[in-house]
């Protein structure tokens, strides 16, 4: 159904409405809050559309007012009527290009919530500080568009920074934005661990997948897992439940390893962690265009999500450049406090 086939959308969130009245609604607790969901997702794309009709109508009125007192206005009243209209024009522009672009989000789980995990690569304690960098970074950058997040599994254990983090990021479309980000980025600056003050050049991963509702069944075989319990690791802080219920997975076919240990059971660290397995696979499964997870073979266990996206480059110069689209930006900062809209927009217009 298209965002901008109004009537269709009406429709659907009637129906909708209708079966939230019904006797025994929630019965079925999973069922009604997968339907309010859809039922929240209609009202904000409906809004979305009457808001736009609405900013330009104000606009064709500002138009219409200024045509009217154009003979009887002063230049200066002319002139600060033509900039309201201007103002109010490269508003509605923004907003219509926003809603433009969630008509790019079309996949099939686009409209989830995503889970992404950061890797330290090659670069040793550079590397793992970038990580981290990175790691505040899309945390930022989900906190300005409204989502939640929850860090389930961090490993800290180091001299600086994250060996890695996997994190839930909660909010329509969040998989839709995020999907594009993963792969390989690259961080060029002077080093702070290096005491001849030389240039270092770093790396870390970004492996992102779509939450899985529960309803989809995901058959892995039993025999195909290896479940081990450990100590959670790290300084954890606020992050980390230092108890003996963390989770580790290792799905033997693919040697993808999957951990969890910021949950308050073991039997939730299990739950977790079997569900990041399962949007892993799945994910991996499309990637490789199998239509079965029985297909997959071979060792996955290393970054291979993807080529290198993305430079950042805080000395000699200040740069992102986005090797995909070839859009860049000068304000390193801005970007690492979550500016990342820029770069995410253009690849969803993008087209290779």
């Amino acid at each position: 159904m298209s965002l901008f086939d109004l009537t269709g959308l009406e429709s659907r969130l009637e129906e909708i409405e209708i079966k939230t009245q019904i006797e025994g609604f929630w019965e079925d607790h999973e069922a009604a809050q997968k339907l309010l969901k859809e039922k929240k997702s209609l009202e904000n794309k409906i809004n979305s559309y009457k808001n736009l009709k609405q900013d330009l109508e104000d606009i064709e009125i500002l138009i219409e007012m200024a045509e009217e007192s154009e003979a009887s206005s002063t230049a200066d009243e002319n002139n600060q009527m033509a900039d309201e209209i201007k103002n109010a024009y490269e508003g509605y522009k923004e907003k219509a290009e926003e809603v433009r672009l969630k008509t790019l989000l079309t996949g099939e789980y686009d409209s989830n919530n995503a889970i992404f995990t950061v890797h330290a690569g090659t670069g040793g304690v550079d590397a793992m500080d970038w990580a981290e960098m990175l790691l505040r970074m899309y945390t930022r950058w989900a906190e300005k568009k409204g989502y939640k997040t929850k860090v389930i599994d961090l490993q800290d254990d180091t001299e600086a920074g994250i060996k890695s983090a996997t994190v839930i990021v909660e909010g329509e479309n969040a998989y839709g934005y995020l999907k594009n980000e993963r792969g390989v980025h690259r961080l060029v600056r002077i080093s702070p661990f290096n005491a001849q003050g030389k240039r270092q050049t770093s790396f870390a991963s970004l492996e992102v997948m779509p939450e899985l509702d529960d309803d989809i069944n995901i058959q892995i075989d039993p025999e195909d897992l290896r479940i081990d319990t450990y100590r959670s690791s790290g300084a954890g802080g606020q992050h980390v439940n230092k108890t003996d219920s963390a989770i580790r997975i290792t799905h033997l076919p693919t040697n993808l390893v999957v951990t969890c240990q910021n949950e308050r059971s073991q039997h939730q660290n299990k739950d977790m962690a079997m569900k990041i397995l399962k949007a892993k696979l799945t994910e991996l499964a499309e990637q490789e265009h199998k239509e079965n997870l029985k297909e997959l073979k071979g060792d996955f266990s290393q970054n291979t999500w993807g080529s290198q996206i993305r430079s950042y480059v805080f000395q000699p110069y200040t740069m992102v450049k986005d090797h995909r689209t070839g859009a860049e930006v000068g304000n390193v900062q801005a970007v690492m406090d979550g500016e990342i809209d820029y770069f995410i927009n253009e690849k969803l217009k993008f087209r290779d």
